[in-house]
């Protein structure tokens, strides 16, 4: 990779988390530990891996986003914005009445999502029957998934995962975000998920860890899984719940946050410094 496009990945992973910060802003709050810490593996697929038109969103020949943990729909939505499937200010009606952006992705609803997903655990299934047609179709598309460690807490994950393995379905990327923590509290505390990586080499995966805060060793990991052949492959991040932010990294309670003023001037401090991240100023 050259140093002109990890100043891209960069720059794309500033706006992404500038555009979660403004919205959560105006909403006075939200799913925020989540979704910032997916935003590096957003960034980088989105910039450098992943087929997409934002003119035809449903292009068949696309490759396929599953966001399996749903509440991080902001950070999705932010992404998408980013890369054009519709602007940011149409992000202000996030949650409301007829929004095309509810908490949760809904496929009939958003441009560019290509599954509902938010009952923790259902997401990797969806991705998994996804993986299965292109296979039976012979098509060439990849099926990234993103998984939360507090979700493979749900039993219906390890099915799926199973199902993966022994299909072999090596187009289909796992992605686990081990940001250590979940709705109520450190994921050790509430449901210890112990090595996750030695766990899913025991399902039949290829594994490899990444450090989910840098760019450049996720682009490694996906280089390293598109290279995987006649085996599932999982990669698991390394991340941090509120990621980016040390403010919110550091905060007791980050799942989903109600915003005080306090809280509103850290955000503004960090628009301010990843303003000009994203605009190439850093």
């Amino acid at each position: 990779m050259t140093n002109e496009e990890l100043a891209l990945l960069k720059r794309n992973s500033a706006r992404i988390r500038a555009c979660v910060l403004r919205v959560l802003k105006q909403k006075k709050g939200g799913h925020l530990g989540g979704s910032l810490s997916i935003v590096e593996v957003l960034s980088t697929l989105y910039t450098r891996y992943m087929r997409f038109d934002p003119a035809n969103p449903q292009d068949p020949d696309r490759d396929y986003l599953v966001l399996s943990k749903g509440h991080a729909g902001p950070g999705l939505y932010s992404t998408l914005s980013v890369f054009g499937f519709f602007p940011e200010s149409e992000l202000s009606t996030m949650n409301e009445g007829g929004t095309r952006f509810p908490s949760h992705p809904d496929r009939t609803r958003t441009p560019g999502v290509d599954a509902t997903t938010g009952s923790l655990g259902q997401g990797i299934s969806v991705a998994a029957g996804l993986g299965y047609a292109l296979k039976l179709e012979k098509r060439d598309q990849y099926v990234y998934a993103i998984v939360g460690d507090g979700e493979i807490n749900e039993g219906q994950c390890w099915e799926a995962f199973q199902f993966i393995a022994n299909y072999r379905l090596n187009h289909v990327i796992v992605l686990i975000d081990n940001n250590k923590r979940q709705l109520d509290g450190y994921t050790k505390d509430v449901m210890n998920p112990f090595d996750i990586a030695r766990k899913m080499e025991a399902f039949g995966f290829a594994v490899r860890t990444a450090a989910g805060a840098d760019e450049a060793d996720i682009a490694d990991a996906i280089d390293w899984a598109r290279g995987v052949q006649n085996q599932a492959v999982c990669i698991v991040l390394d991340t941090v719940k509120g990621q980016g932010v040390p403010y919110f990294e550091e905060m007791a309670d980050n799942h989903s946050v109600k915003f005080t003023e306090a809280d509103i001037a850290q955000v503004d401090a960090a628009l301010s410094s990843l303003e000009k991240i994203a605009g190439g100023e850093d």
